[in-house]
């Protein structure tokens, strides 16, 4: 997660989102990308201040100068796209210049957003091809606003035999690791028959509290929300793959069900191709 993108439309929820993708930075000595894709040219307001957060997170002293952010080992950049569609501009941009992880809110049509009255977020996670953190909108996430520091003590992972939930069982532990954060519990959730489980690899070298197996029947959406509150999940981590993945496949109202319902951030991990062969 070197190179991390935060599509803002100047809001409070895509503000939030902006706190995850600065602190994600921060974790992975990375490098920010917050961009903006105006509706108009009175579109004007000014993009989230990442020294100010710095400072206000009492990372960097007041008056500090540009060379502040290199030494938290991290580089940011604030791009403005033309007026348009923001999800064509966006994953235009995508295209040309390839990231690790976008960050971005699942309600970005509220307060004086002018996107346009459809959704933002489920297009350009498809589009992008990259992992792609949802966070619910009023519903705060795992980085506090205060101090920037991350609660990451209980992730739920869903698994299914196709895709292969390894991808997202692997992208959370490095998620753990390179956050820093110990002792964290993982859930693996499978709706079913227990028998039909697939293997996961659960082997990890680093400091997990424990990796535990949930095997419920059911509706899938359902119990993923289900186990969800009762775990009080701080982040759900799902593998993608194509048009056979999570996004892909629960799409309308399902999709609103989930990211909207879910009461945790949720992360998509796409499988590479030769991971989905």
């Amino acid at each position: 997660m070197k190179k991390i993108f935060c599509p803002t439309d100047f809001t409070v929820a895509s503000h939030a989102a902006f706190q995850h993708a600065l602190s994600l930075t921060l974790a992975h000595r990375g490098h920010l990308i917050i961009m903006h894709v105006p509706t108009d040219a009175h579109d004007t307001h000014g993009f989230p201040g990442v020294r100010n957060q710095l400072i206000n997170w009492c990372l960097l002293e007041e008056g500090s100068s540009e060379d502040g952010l290199s030494h938290l080992g991290i580089d940011a950049e604030k791009v403005v796209g033309r007026t348009g569609d923001p999800v064509d501009i966006v994953l235009h941009y995508l295209d040309h210049k390839p990231v690790d992880l976008v960050v971005l809110s699942t309600h970005q049509r509220e307060g004086r957003s002018r996107w346009l009255g459809r959704a933002i977020a489920e297009p350009l996670a498809r589009g992008s091809h990259a992992m792609t953190l949802f966070l619910p909108h009023g519903l705060g996430g795992f980085v506090s606003p205060e101090n920037g520091s991350l609660n990451l003590k209980r992730i739920l992972i869903p698994v299914s035999r196709q895709p292969s939930p390894q991808p997202a069982v692997t992208a959370a532990i490095e998620l753990l690791k390179t956050c820093g954060v110990f002792g964290a519990t993982i859930t693996l959730l499978y709706v079913g028959d227990s028998s039909d489980m697939p293997a996961v690899d659960t082997t990890t070298h680093y400091s997990v509290h424990g990796m535990t197996q949930e095997v419920r029947s059911g509706e899938p959406v359902e119990k993923i929300l289900e186990v969800a509150e009762e775990i009080d999940a701080d982040l759900v981590v799902m593998s993608t793959a194509g048009h056979h993945g999570f996004l892909d496949a629960l799409r309308g109202s399902t999709t609103e069900r989930v990211l909207r319902k879910l009461s945790c951030p949720l992360l998509a991990v796409p499988m590479n191709k030769k991971e989905e062969c």
